[in-house]
């Protein structure tokens, strides 16, 4: 369930309160009438979850009409085809603000458009919808918007994502499937329970080009890695004799592997890679 219009918190969530601070009604005869003591309630969510409009078969449970642009607390729909291919299909929200996204009444997540970067872009504009949640034809988009937008200009694409990255730390537990619990107590089933990273590349690509690797305290996100003061030279050698050529590769996550000096004072024992994949193997 997903509960929109709730105040933020913030960073002082003990000092919060909720509902109603302050009610009075002033210019009556006996005086001013201070209504805070009273019982009060606000009623959670929208009636548009509990109908469930963003499926197919809560759609009837409310009267539609044509849609508008800039209206505020705003239910959209639509109807798309599943584009052709096999690459990543991903709507553009641009137009749009802030509020959620629904596919055959599968929630895709929390659209934010309007939180804007210190340049005055948005943080995100294009969000993926995953292949699975599609039909061939006549798929149901749903749209809340909480502020103000424009649904004529979503559109609905598919995106090359050739580069490929991990950041993973030694720290990181391992594979969940290495664990188990056993009663209140959490038990190592696997005798193998070393960290690893996975790269895979898309259907009938290979990995081509290692763009950035490195183990130390690297920093940044996939497309802006940069080398801490912990980084080991050793890195992109050892991933490219790994991964070069295969359509998909798994790389240690140790220190020991890429020469590293764990006693680096600002090491975070972590690998951070971007792989470039590509059509056909290397050299071919």
């Amino acid at each position: 369930m997903f509960h929109y219009l709730l105040q933020d918190s913030g960073g002082e969530l003990a000092e919060v309160k909720g509902g109603i601070q302050e009610c009075l009604i002033q210019g009556l005869n006996t005086g001013t009438l201070d209504l805070q003591v009273n019982g009060w309630g606000h009623k959670a969510a929208l009636e548009g979850e509990y109908k469930e409009i963003y499926s197919e078969k809560g759609l009837g449970k409310v009267q539609w009409k044509p849609a508008e642009n800039d209206r505020a607390a705003t239910w959209y729909k639509r109807y798309f085809d599943e584009p052709d291919g096999d690459d990543p299909v991903v709507l553009d929200m641009s137009s749009m603000s802030k509020g959620m996204i629904f596919v055959n009444g599968e929630g895709v997540g929390r659209y934010w458009v309007s939180y804007r970067t210190l340049a005055g872009t948005p943080s995100q504009a294009v969000y993926h919808i995953p292949r699975p949640f599609l039909k061939s034809k006549d798929n149901l988009l749903v749209i809340f918007e909480e502020e103000m937008g424009k649904p004529d200009g979503i559109l609905v694409q598919t995106v090359t994502r050739d580069d490929i990255c991990l950041f993973i730390s030694e720290h990181n537990p391992g594979q969940i499937k290495t664990w188990d619990t056993d009663g209140d107590k959490i038990k190592l089933i696997a005798e193998d329970h070393s960290r690893r990273g996975t790269l895979t590349c898309p259907p009938e690509k290979t990995i081509q080009e290692v763009v950035f690797a490195s183990f130390g305290n690297p920093d940044g996100m996939c497309g802006n890695f940069t080398v801490g003061t912990c980084h080991t030279p050793n890195a992109k050698q050892i991933v490219e004799k790994e991964c070069l050529g295969k359509p998909s590769c798994m790389l240690p996550v140790d220190h020991t592997v890429y020469g590293a000096d764990i006693n680096c004072q600002s090491t975070t024992a972590t690998l951070g890679v971007q792989v470039r994949c590509g059509g056909g193997k290397k050299g071919a």
